[in-house]
C-alpha cells in the first residue's frame, strides 16, 4: 500500500486583516475579523497537529486491531473507515474539522446576510458601468452536483438567491477564502491563477492567446489572473450561477480589469462555436461536478479549441499505486466532513484516459504543478509569502489540441 507521508510542520496563518477588501467585498467588523482569525488558526492547527495522529492511531491501534480480528490487511476504503470510525482521536479529529467548516461558513453568512440588500446594490453600481460584459441567462438550470448538497457546507450552496440582484453567496465564499486557506493564495485569493500565467510566461513565452474561457469561474478571483496576464485577450468566465457571476463581474469592473466577460451557460453544453477559442481553463471546478459530467465537458472543451489551442485544469490529484490506501482514505473522508461528494470521482478518475476519450492525442498531453508566486501584475516572480506558510503547489493536468494536419 506504499508509506504514510510524513505531515508538514504547522505554520502561521496570515492575520485577516491582511486581506484585500477590494470595492464589492463584504464590510468585515472588529469581531467578524477575529472570528476568522479565530477559525483560520483554529483549522491551521488542526490541520498541522491534530490531524497527523490519525496517522499515528492507525499504525498502532487501529490496523494492529484489525489485523487480529481478520488475519489480513485492509483491502477498502470501506473496511478502513469502519474500523477508523471506532477510534476516539479520530472521531474527534472529524468532529472538529466538520465544524470548522461550519464555522468558517455560518460566519460569513451571518456577515453577508446583515448587508444582504447593500451588497445587490453595490454591485448593480459597478454592473451599470458595464453592462455589457456580464450575459445572464434565467433559463439555465441547476445541475444535480450543486443541489444535492451545499457544497463546502455553505448554506443554499453557490446559487441561491434571496432578494433580486443577490450576491450573498459570492460575497461569503470569497470571505471565506482568505480565511480558509490561511491567506497562503494572496490578498485577493488569486494565487492558482497567478501560478498559472506564471508557468505559461516560462514555458510557453510564445503563447498569445486573443480568446479564453474560464469554466466555472465562480468569483472570478482566478479568472482575473488569465486577463491580466494576457491582456489582448478577451477572457470569458462561465458559471450556472448568477450570483457569483454578478459578484465576479462587479470585481473585474472595481478592479479595472477591463478585457474579461461574464456569461451564465452550463459547461456541459457550452454556447459557443466550434473551434473558436484559443485556452479553455478550469481552477477547482471539475471536482465539484459529477462523472458523466466531466464527460460531457471534455467533448466541450475539444469542440470549442481551435487547432493548437490549450486545456488546462488545476484539480486535486489523483490517486496512483504509491498512494496508500489510508491515505486515500483520509483524503476521501476530508471531502465527505466538507461536503463535496463528487471529489472522489476525481481522485478516481485516470485523467489522460479521460482526456484521450475527449478527442486529445496522447502526444499532446500534459501533467504539471505550479508553485506560488508574489502577488501583483508580474506573475513570474518568485513567493515572497513563506513568513506565513510554507511553499504552495498545485496539481495541474491538460493538452493541446493537435493542430490540423496539412498534406
Amino acid at each position: 500500500m506504499g508509506k504514510i507521508k510524513n505531515a508538514k510542520s504547522a505554520s502561521v496563518p496570515r492575520p485577516y486583516n491582511q486581506v484585500s477588501k477590494h470595492p464589492v467585498f463584504p464590510e468585515v467588523s472588529h469581531d467578524e475579523t477575529a472570528r476568522y482569525n479565530f477559525i483560520a488558526n483554529l483549522d491551521t492547527y488542526l490541520s498541522s497537529v491534530v490531524m497527523p495522529g490519525n496517522s499515528v492511531a492507525f499504525e498502532r491501534r487501529v490496523k494492529p486491531h484489525f489485523l487480529a480480528q481478520t488475519g489480513h490487511d485492509f483491502q477498502t476504503h470501506e473496511d478502513l473507515r469502519g474500523a477508523m470510525a471506532q477510534d476516539a482521536s479520530f472521531q474527534m479529529w472529524s468532529a472538529l474539522h466538520r465544524s470548522t467548516t461550519e464555522m468558517r461558513q455560518q460566519a460569513g453568512r451571518s456577515m453577508v446576510l446583515r448587508q444582504l440588500h447593500d451588497l445587490a446594490d453595490k454591485t448593480d453600481q459597478y454592473t451599470t458601468r458595464r453592462p455589457e460584459t456580464l450575459q445572464l441567462d434565467p433559463s439555465v438550470t441547476m445541475p444535480t452536483y450543486l443541489t444535492i448538497a451545499d457544497n463546502h457546507a455553505m448554506p443554499g450552496g453557490y446559487y441561491s438567491e434571496y432578494i433580486p440582484h443577490d450576491v450573498s453567496s459570492a460575497a461569503n465564499y470569497d470571505a471565506g477564502l482568505f480565511a480558509r486557506h490561511a491567506g497562503s493564495e494572496g490578498t485577493l485569493s488569486d494565487g492558482q491563477g497567478r501560478a498559472l500565467i506564471a508557468w505559461l510566461k516560462r514555458n510557453y513565452p510564445d503563447f498569445n492567446p486573443t480568446r479564453v474561457f474560464d469554466l466555472g469561474c465562480g468569483t472570478g478571483n482566478n479568472t482575473l489572473p488569465l486577463a491580466i496576464g494576457y491582456p489582448a485577450a478577451q477572457v470569458t468566465g462561465v458559471d450556472v450561477s448568477a450570483p457569483m457571476l454578478r459578484y465576479g463581474h462587479a470585481r473585474s469592473v472595481a478592479l479595472n480589469v477591463p478585457n474579461v466577460a461574464f456569461r451564465q451557460a452550463n459547461a456541459e453544453q457550452l454556447p459557443y462555436d466550434d473551434q473558436s477559442v484559443d485556452w479553455v481553463q478550469t481552477t477547482s471546478f471539475l471536482h465539484e461536478t459529477s462523472k458523466s459530467a466531466i464527460d460531457h465537458i471534455i467533448r466541450e472543451i475539444y469542440r470549442v479549441l481551435k487547432p493548437g489551442g490549450l486545456m488546462l485544469h488545476l484539480e486535486q490529484p489523483q490517486f496512483t499505486p504509491d498512494v496508500h490506501l489510508f491515505e486515500q482514505f483520509m483524503r476521501e473522508w476530508k471531502a465527505q466532513l466538507t461536503n463535496m461528494p463528487f471529489r472522489s470521482v476525481m481522485y478516481g478518475m485516470g485523467m489522460k484516459k479521460w482526456m484521450v476519450s475527449g478527442g486529445f492525442h496522447p502526444d499532446d498531453l500534459l501533467q504539471f504543478s505550479v508553485g506560488a508566486v508574489d502577488e501583483g501584475d508580474d506573475f513570474t516572480r518568485p513567493s515572497q509569502t513563506e513568513d506565513y506558510t510554507p511553499s504552495l503547489a498545485w496539481n495541474v493536468f491538460g493538452a493541446w489540441k493537435r493542430p490540423h494536419v496539412t498534406a
